[in-house]
């Protein structure tokens, strides 16, 4: 089974957009939408296991220009 995260980033003001479409487009990124709130773009992201979860963000969504912050939530099932 995959393992499924939401993605929650906030950006440099202006920047929403542009990073909304990037972080969309890494592979394994399902979805990537614009949001109002604490947080600027919230992705959906799948992955074969944690370790292949966590190398995503850090050496591929935390790269984008414009990311300030990210924040990692796995999606459990209870």
């Amino acid at each position: 089974m995959a393992v499924s995260a939401y993605i929650l980033i906030q950006t440099e003001v202006g920047k929403a957009a542009d990073v909304a479409i990037k972080v969309g487009d890494i592979d394994g990124v399902v979805t990537s939408d614009d949001v109002v709130g604490p947080y600027d773009v919230i992705a959906r992201a799948e992955a074969d296991s944690m370790d292949d979860l966590g190398r995503m963000v850090v050496s591929r969504v935390q790269m984008i220009e414009g990311i300030t912050r990210t924040l990692t939530c796995t999606v459990v099932h209870l």
